[in-house]
């Protein structure tokens, strides 16, 4: 279960001009096509882009609660990291990736002007509401005393690495990441042995998943989590057989770590019984 603060959206405000990260995209040019403000809170600055011609629209939990239903080619997101706690962070990445277009961008602005991390009392409300640094490893293009913004883009849209031949370092452009976190990213399978069969990926180049750092194995795990709640909504399973292939003598044929996620339904084999036992064949039956 992810822990939460309750609290978190009593720290939106209400504002009568442009955010600084908005005044700052808008002057750049780089609110293109159709925009999302994923955490608007009280909507203002939907309210203000839109009066400026922009294709505009707000998602917030509490405040504009209905979710969107389509993909966007620009999606900002304001302040909305530094209130909330690693593994909502980790959920809110996940889901602007699933949001954003193939080759769309997403601006995230933090906070840099944070004296003091953790819970406290809001002045206002007298309620408890979690506050931290947020440092992520994207791209980015500002950064004062006061906020840093930073671009993202999907795993696969970036230059590839010349000297990488790993076709998990370098997935192609083509191909849809289905999710994609700050240290790992998912997309279906090339050869599928099933409908839905998902790869789970770090995006540290390691062979071994036990070299892994905990942290690196615990975000792939957490994606692997919310990747089978995709799969279930869209394809209701009856299953699912999760496993990891590590050296060449278990049946690893690409050195970089993958966990595989593989839906299974009724009847697409004679006898499921022994499921990840059959990688050894005459050991599956028992």
């Amino acid at each position: 279960m992810i822990q939460t603060n309750q609290y978190n959206h009593l720290t939106a405000k209400e504002r009568e001009t442009l955010s600084f990260p908005a005044k700052l995209l808008l002057n750049k040019s780089l609110l293109v096509g159709e925009v999302l403000d994923f955490g608007c809170g009280f909507g203002k600055d939907v309210e203000l882009l839109k009066e400026k011609g922009k294709n505009i629209v707000g998602y917030d939990k509490h405040y504009f609660p209905k979710y969107p239903t389509k993909k966007f080619d620009t999606i900002i997101c304001f302040y909305v990291l530094n209130v909330l706690m690693q593994e909502e962070q980790a959920s809110v990445l996940m889901e602007i990736s699933q949001l954003l277009k193939p080759t769309g961008k997403a601006y995230f602005a933090v906070r840099r002007d944070l004296q003091y991390e953790g819970f406290r009392t809001h002045k206002v409300h007298q309620k408890p509401t979690y506050q931290c640094n947020v440092i992520l490893n994207y791209k980015s293009i500002f950064k004062n005393e006061n906020c840093e913004v930073y671009e993202y883009k999907h795993f696969n849209q970036f230059k590839k690495k010349e000297d990488s031949s790993c076709p998990f370092c370098n997935p192609d452009s083509e191909r849809e990441l289905l999710l994609e976190s700050a240290t790992a990213y998912a997309m279906f399978d090339k050869f599928p042995v099933s409908n839905g069969h998902t790869l789970i990926i770090p995006k540290k180049h390691c062979a071994d998943y036990f070299q892994l750092s905990f942290k690196e194995q615990s975000a792939c795990w957490f994606m692997l989590n919310r990747a089978k709640e995709i799969l279930k909504r869209k394809l209701n399973p009856d299953g699912f057989n999760v496993g990891i292939n590590i050296n060449e003598s278990a049946g690893q044929t690409v050195p970089h770590v993958h966990i595989h996620l593989i839906p299974r339904y009724k009847g697409d084999v004679k006898e499921p019984r022994g499921g990840v036992r059959g990688v050894i064949p005459e050991k599956k039956n028992y």
